[in-house]
């Protein structure tokens, strides 16, 4: 576990922004003042300061995971982040998507958005902008890309794709299959 260099801190501050804007300040600051971020093997962890320093006395190797996970950096360098961030992330989400009751399962099951799904999209969204998915009851069902902007939206037929789907809180019961067996 080590520190981010800079231009990996500058990634992932990069790709929080898309997310939450000019805010990330706060998101940084935010309920846990004394935390910081930390580098273990290719994912980016969430942690404590405190918890941080006291790992430094577990060899790499048999550290698997520490606080929480932001996300990964891919094999080309790109930072991915992952759905275990969402709680933190939704809050503060600068562009937001709801969903309309009968299309909340059909978006945890790993499917795109459809105009008939929406209920309601934040004003001024652009094409291409990262969103946060939220059901009816504002609890937040993962996150995605905008296919279209909130203006093209009205103009669209009912079966066209809006928001993307990049990761949702089903995943971790599609990918059960995966991890059974796997030794804990």
């Amino acid at each position: 576990m080590r520190n981010l260099t800079e231009e990996e801190l500058h990634a992932v501050f990069e790709k929080l922004a898309k997310f939450i804007g000019k805010d990330i300040q706060t998101l940084v600051q935010g309920p846990l003042e004394d935390c910081c971020f930390r580098l273990q093997k290719d994912r980016v962890f969430y942690v404590r300061e405190a918890i941080a320093a006291a790992a430094t006395s577990i060899a790499r190797d048999n550290l698997a995971s520490l606080g929480l996970c932001v996300g990964k950096f891919t094999h080309s360098g790109r930072f991915q982040v992952h759905i275990t961030f969402l709680p933190y992330l939704a809050p503060f989400a600068k562009y937001k998507v709801w969903l309309k009751p009968q299309s909340e399962m059909s978006f945890l099951y790993g499917n795109h958005v459809l105009k008939s799904g929406v209920a309601t999209l934040t004003q001024d969204t652009p094409k291409n902008q990262p969103v946060v998915v939220f059901n009816q009851s504002e609890i937040p069902l993962g996150f995605g890309v905008t296919a279209r902007s909130s203006l093209e939206v009205q103009q669209a037929n009912s079966t066209d794709l809006i928001v993307l789907n990049q990761a949702d809180i089903g995943s971790y019961l599609r990918d059960e299959d995966h991890f059974v067996g796997c030794a804990l």
